[in-house]
């Protein structure tokens, strides 16, 4: 890591409360969390964005989204995401071989139709190079709504801020998923 944690006495209220909830979820605090709870500020306000993601009132199903999410850190290369996303993955019933393949979804049998759409709208808005053309949109629009698009949008651009800023940082994975070395391919 490229930044370490301060001692937890010295963090705000906010972050504190928010360690204690992840040790109770995960017996662990999650290292980017208290990278985020150096800034108070910027952490509350990740929070807010990401409860608004994962509320249970989401247009999209929690697998969906957490396949996506596993896409976008594989694509920028943050062990931490692939790691967190591809343990909710496993909780949520995906299987370890569908998660190995997520980075070949195009041409495996693993992935419905509609998940390949969302897995490859969210490398076209991952991968700056590549972007979101008209006939992607149109395919996007046949397996989802307008609503569900935003949602989905914000869900990839999300996971686009969290993954880069983990990644940047060099926050390592930790041990939420066993997964085989060298999943964040391509």
């Amino acid at each position: 890591m490229r930044i370490i944690s301060k001692p937890e006495n010295e963090y705000s209220l906010f972050s504190r409360f928010m360690f204690w909830l992840q040790k109770r979820k995960f017996g662990t605090v999650l290292e980017p969390t208290k990278i985020w709870g150096r800034s108070s500020w910027l952490y509350f306000g990740f929070n807010i964005f990401y409860a608004a993601i994962v509320r249970k009132s989401s247009p999209l199903e929690p697998a969906l989204i957490s396949l996506v999410n596993t896409r976008v850190a594989q694509i920028n290369h943050c062990p931490f995401c692939i790691d967190l996303n591809s343990s909710f993955l496993q909780k949520q019933g995906i299987t370890l071989e569908k998660i190995i393949a997520l980075s070949d979804f195009e041409t495996s049998e693993l992935f419905t139709e509609k998940e390949r759409i969302a897995l490859s709208y969210a490398e076209a808005m991952t991968k700056t190079d590549k972007g979101v053309d008209d006939d992607l949109f149109q395919k996007l629009q046949k397996f989802f709504s307008e609503n569900e698009i935003i949602e989905l949008t914000a869900t990839i651009a999300f996971e686009n801020l969290s993954s880069k800023f983990n990644a940047a940082l060099a926050i390592p994975a930790q041990g939420l998923c066993q997964l085989p070395q060298n999943n964040d391919k391509k």
